[in-house]
């Protein structure tokens, strides 16, 4: 077996670990939306396709080659599929029977393996499924944008992209298009594009953040291929490539599949607004309670005006009406160090050994000091210190 076939075979195999965790994180999302299910039938044959290709290229099959050609056929069958879910009409019935048709008889013709038809199949496979992808991206393109709301034909405007930029890795996977290509970039072009699609369902903010940690992956995973492509003495061009393909790969593969095990992980574990959002708590107190069960809470001290005479709670009122969390890094706050309320303020926070000063009300004086631990200090939990910090003080002390 060549360095080029292991590749393509580990490439291949990557794609399909990658797309299957994709699909069950669009299943754990969303498992009983319309379109998640469209999205679930094109995933699976595109990681059949991956994982039949990649088996047979490792173990040598023929057998499993020429039925890799059976998904392969269906693909454009996938993709018309989630077309219509997405644009919420059926597509033209002549190009459902030609999709349908297509797979059908192409299909078969490439499992039988005739050498006879082997060209041929092959050549029609490739057109069949580039015209599958363009009477897609017709009908995207001829949608009836005032039918849809905006944040759809956003979704279909970056699904556009993304289906221009995976073409050009799609023809790789076509040796009768480019026989000299050193590996097959099919399979890391669709986990490009399941790693887009995974970013695009968060937030604003979440997807800035999302897409900062894919480029650090892709690039540092890019230098990590090069690097290790010189281990071997006779390095050269197809071989830096294979090996940055297998790096990319890899690494979008196990992003996938960490991603995935943290977000199963954070539903059995429920963070702070969770419990919040779960608790049956009715008084301010029994929420906190329920609070201290939370790590970042479990040092939570609450000191009412009466618990803080020796701190000057008239001298504390004024500072406190216009802040909501303090954090002891920020110190002094705006003011100076010297300033009465600025010093009364770090005198509590230093005896409660407190980062983090919560204030539920300014008139009387009711705050919470914790400690919140410096592995857990970011903004994540910055913002859900000032959600609950909001939820408490809306929460009644008595029923």
């Amino acid at each position: 077996m060549t360095s080029g076939m292991i590749a393509d075979s580990i490439v291949n195999l990557c794609g399909a670990i990658g797309l299957g965790v994709a699909m069950l994180t669009l299943h754990r999302r969303d498992p009983k939306g319309p379109l998640t299910r469209r999205l679930l039938v094109a995933l699976g044959i595109i990681a059949s396709l991956f994982l039949v290709r990649g088996t047979a290229w490792w173990s040598g099959s023929v057998v499993l080659n020429n039925l890799s050609a059976v998904p392969a056929a269906l693909i454009p069958l996938g993709a018309l599929i989630v077309t219509e879910g997405i644009l919420r009409r059926h597509a033209p019935r002549p190009a459902k029977i030609a999709v349908l048709a297509g797979g059908i008889v192409l299909g078969p013709a490439g499992a039988a393996g005739l050498e006879t038809l082997a060209m041929p199949a092959a050549v029609l496979l490739v057109l069949f499924q580039l015209g599958g992808f363009a009477v897609c991206a017709w009908l995207l393109a001829r949608r009836d944008r005032a039918t849809l709301m905006a944040s759809e034909n956003r979704s279909i405007a970056r699904l556009a992209l993304g289906a221009v930029l995976v073409i050009p890795f799609i023809v790789t996977d076509f040796r009768v298009l480019l026989p000299d290509i050193p590996v097959r970039l099919g399979a890391l072009g669709a986990l490009l594009v399941v790693t887009a699609i995974l970013i695009a369902e968060g937030g604003a903010e979440t997807q800035r953040q999302a897409l900062l940690m894919a480029a650090l992956r892709l690039s540092s995973s890019a230098l990590l291929g090069i690097a290790a492509a010189f281990v071997a003495p006779d390095v050269d061009a197809a071989q830096v490539m294979r090996f940055c393909a297998i790096a990319i790969a890899g690494v979008l593969t196990i992003g996938l599949m960490v991603d995935a095990l943290r977000a199963h992980f954070e539903a059995q574990e429920p963070g702070v607004l969770n419990s919040v959002a779960a608790s049956p708590a009715n008084t301010r107190d029994a929420l906190i309670s329920e609070l201290a069960r939370h790590p970042i809470f479990e040092s939570a001290c609450r000191c009412r005006e009466g618990e803080l005479l020796a701190y000057d709670p008239a001298l504390l009122r004024d500072f406190l009406s216009t802040r909501r969390v303090l954090r002891r890094a920020d110190a002094p706050w705006g003011l100076t160090s010297s300033d009465p309320a600025v010093e009364r303020i770090v005198s509590l926070m230093k005896a409660n050994s407190a980062t983090h000063l919560i204030v539920l009300s300014h008139d009387p004086v009711d705050v919470i000091a914790l400690a919140v631990p410096v592995i857990s200090a970011d903004p994540a939990t910055e913002t859900a210190l000032a959600l609950v910090r909001r939820l408490l003080s809306l929460t009644p002390e008595t029923v």
